[in-house]
């Protein structure tokens, strides 16, 4: 009997060890008008949640990481789920007969109760759109509408005005969006302050290159730390490395590491901060070489790299909750998983939805 117990002890032991541990769940943006959750342990979809106002084109997670905040295309639309139940709580569109909005990300303030981005207005007449000039605009949630906004500084009115990283400094007095430079707008008058000229990482055989990476939640709302070019006024030779902003000190420190790749995609930090990954590519069409690279951030060093093969769009980058694991996806069906210490490939996972370039977003 007492044989038969141990056997059995044996057997609860290898049942547990066996058994998935509890996994994040990944929230991605899904064709036509879909947010689709997946979870980490098991590989599979859990849900594909309609939205009311179309595509979905950004995903944000709060700082507290309680609600998830959607912007979709189709009908300049903003959307708030609740990340613990899943349930939409609020959905609306700015646009309003002839009237349209166009804008992609945004950043909630700590109350929830406003959004800031930055957005253009157009205006159907009789024969033609008309499109206004880019603007600061703030969305009042509750009420559901627009309820400040102020032209950009001719400065700050580039190509791809609304395609930047943006965040807010912990007491809600300044702006940040990350573009080819950085730009700090202060929230009580809509007005830039200041910039940052450190250039984006080109874009040569890329199809996105952002500031930050695409899971979120790695990014700290007192620091944003990430990869940027540099470079010198005499030669104009350019140089990546690692730029941390302090949001509240408006600090920058920026570390040199070596000569600017031709592409880069974003940067994903290891829960812990002390490591980083991106993606770089080298060469176009049947010459791109594709490869990740690891850093030490205690030194700002890179420590590993490894080559993989290339994608025909290598489109969006993340990781894991728990850092172990990098992902490849975005414009496909599937998600590659990649072993974050050996930089090898270790499966496919089919998510049955192809993905759109909203980002992704995880909660643990």
């Amino acid at each position: 009997m007492k044989k038969l117990c141990l056997t059995l002890a044996s057997l609860a032991s290898v049942t547990v060890a066996l058994t998935p541990a509890p996994g994040s769940t990944l929230f991605f943006g899904g064709y036509p008008d879909k947010i689709v959750t997946f979870d980490e342990s098991t590989g599979t979809t859990t849900e594909r949640i309609k939205l009311n106002t179309g595509l979905p084109i950004s995903l944000r997670l709060s700082n507290d990481k309680k609600r998830l905040y959607i912007t979709t295309l189709t009908t300049g639309g903003i959307e708030v789920m609740d990340v613990a139940t899943k349930k939409l709580i609020s959905s609306f569109s700015l646009n309003d007969g002839n009237t349209r909005y166009r804008f992609t990300g945004g950043v909630p303030d700590a109350t929830g109760r406003y959004f800031y981005t930055v957005a253009a207005k157009m205006e159907k007449g009789v024969d033609r759109w008309k499109v206004g000039k880019p603007q600061y605009i703030v969305v009042d949630l509750q009420q559901k509408k627009i309820v400040r906004s102020a032209d950009l500084a001719p400065e700050d009115d580039l190509p791809n005005y609304n395609r930047g990283y943006m965040t807010l400094s912990e007491d809600g007095k300044s702006f940040y969006l990350f573009r080819d430079k950085i730009t700090v707008v202060d929230t009580g008058t809509l007005k830039a302050v200041q910039h940052f000229d450190l250039a984006k990482p080109e874009t040569a055989g890329m199809e996105s290159v952002n500031f930050g990476g695409g899971v979120q939640t790695q990014q700290s709302p007192r620091e944003f730390v990430s990869l940027f070019n540099a470079a010198d006024p005499i030669v104009h030779n350019k140089v990546f490395g690692v730029a941390r902003l302090n949001l509240a000190s408006r600090e920058l420190t920026f570390t040199p590491i070596g000569p600017a790749p031709a592409g880069m995609l974003g940067l994903e930090i290891s829960p812990d901060g002390k490591e980083g990954y991106t993606i770089v590519a080298n060469g176009t069409l049947g010459n791109k070489r594709c490869e990740f690279w690891r850093f030490d951030l205690t030194s700002n060093k890179v420590v590993a790299k490894a080559e993989f093969e290339c994608r025909s769009r290598l489109a969006s980058f993340g990781m894991s909750g728990d850092g172990q694991k990098l992902y490849i996806y975005g414009a496909t069906f599937d998600i590659e998983v990649y072993d974050a210490k050996t930089l090898k490939k270790e499966k496919t996972w089919d998510v049955g939805n192809d993905q759109t370039m909203a980002g992704m977003v995880i909660s643990q």
